[in-house]
């Protein structure tokens, strides 16, 4: 099965890389940097780079297998408050 990083919306990207960290072992700044040097001052670029390790990792989305399934989101759904 082959992910489409490349599709996702931006709001998808967001979570899908916030379900990679708060799954991690906790990333320190050394696990971090593999992703900053893939995406210089490219929020969308380092999300993917995030999201692609976790496939990598795992075979598909955090949403869909992995650690990341049990993660819960304080905003699971799109319809986030504009004014947080």
């Amino acid at each position: 099965m082959t992910t489409d990083i490349e599709s996702l919306s931006p709001r998808q990207l967001q979570k899908e890389a916030a379900r990679v960290l708060s799954a991690g072992d906790g990333f320190g700044n050394h696990d971090l940097v593999k992703f900053n040097k893939s995406a210089h001052h490219d929020s969308h670029a380092w999300y993917r780079a995030v999201i692609q390790w976790y496939v990598d990792q795992y075979g598909d989305l955090p949403s869909c297998v992995g650690p990341g399934v049990s993660v819960s989101l304080i905003f699971e759904n799109d319809d986030a408050p504009s004014d947080v």
